[in-house]
């Protein structure tokens, strides 16, 4: 599982990302809400000054949780739940935010005609990590997008630690994995995405308190990452660590901005 000691170290960029978990309206369609998500709502977002990036996470209607069963670990995603998409939001810059507070609005004003619930996660400068796991012209094919739910007794700063020390690194010494990004969040509070007419409840004992995206060459390649030896050494760091794995099926991820221009047409 670890990388030999002569290896190069990975590149790693160290963007501002800040993630929403967002839950589709059940009064109509699935579907029709995530078509209007990823049509009229992604161009206001997209519209967005200061953005790096934009892309649209599609998470599978049905997901269970793509990890194996741990003692003490909750990783069957509860239904209640399981959520329906992620927008994960990149800035050019700290200040950046800032430059699209009239566009944020137009984000608020819409958001009823698709969602139910929304909660932003943000991390502070540096929290998130992409590492340069693809060879040349190597490209995704699956994901698996990955929520960390903290134990308690181990520390805010333990935990950063922990994901950005010893998870990445384990995870990068797979071999397998086409994209590896990570988040750590600020602890969670509702004034920083307090949209009107959108439900924002988020007990405590349900925070989330670290994200990870992988990426597979296919579908194959992820379920044998899931169902494989590596599985089990990366449950044995994680076990001490969280109180829920909650890993989810990816069906699209969908980027709209990208190196800080709008795409004519999203990239998949």
């Amino acid at each position: 599982m670890s990388t030999s000691p002569a290896a190069a170290p990975l590149e790693v960029k160290k963007p501002l990302t800040s993630s929403i978990l967002l839950w589709v309206r059940t009064d109509q369609p699935r579907q029709a809400g995530m078509d209007h998500w990823k049509g009229p709502h992604s161009g206001i977002i997209s519209a967005t000054p200061g953005l790096e990036e934009y892309r649209q996470i599609h998470l599978a209607e049905h997901n269970t949780g793509l990890w194996p069963a741990i003692d003490g670990v909750q990783t069957a995603i509860p239904a209640d739940r399981k959520i329906d998409g992620v927008a994960e939001v990149t800035f050019q810059s700290v200040l950046a935010p800032l430059k699209g507070r009239e566009q944020t609005k137009l984000a608020y004003a819409d958001e009823i005609n698709v969602f139910r619930r929304t909660l932003l996660y943000a991390g502070p400068p540096n929290s998130s990590r992409w590492y340069d796991v693809a060879g040349p012209g190597q490209t995704v094919g699956a994901r698996a997008l990955i929520y960390l739910r903290r134990r308690d007794g181990v520390g805010a700063g333990a935990f950063r630690k922990f994901v950005n020390e010893q998870l990445a690194p384990a995870l990068a010494g797979t071999g397998v994995l086409k994209e590896l990004r990570t988040q750590t969040f600020l602890p969670w509070l509702e004034k920083l995405w307090d949209t009107p007419d959108v439900a924002h409840d988020n007990p405590r004992d349900q925070h989330f308190h670290a994200s990870v995206s992988l990426g597979f060459t296919d579908t194959a390649s992820r379920d044998a990452f899931f169902t494989g030896n590596a599985i089990e050494d990366l449950s044995s760091r994680l076990a001490p660590q969280v109180s829920a794995i909650h890993a989810y099926d990816v069906t699209a991820t969908l980027t709209y901005v990208k190196n800080g221009e709008i795409l004519p047409r999203y990239q998949e």
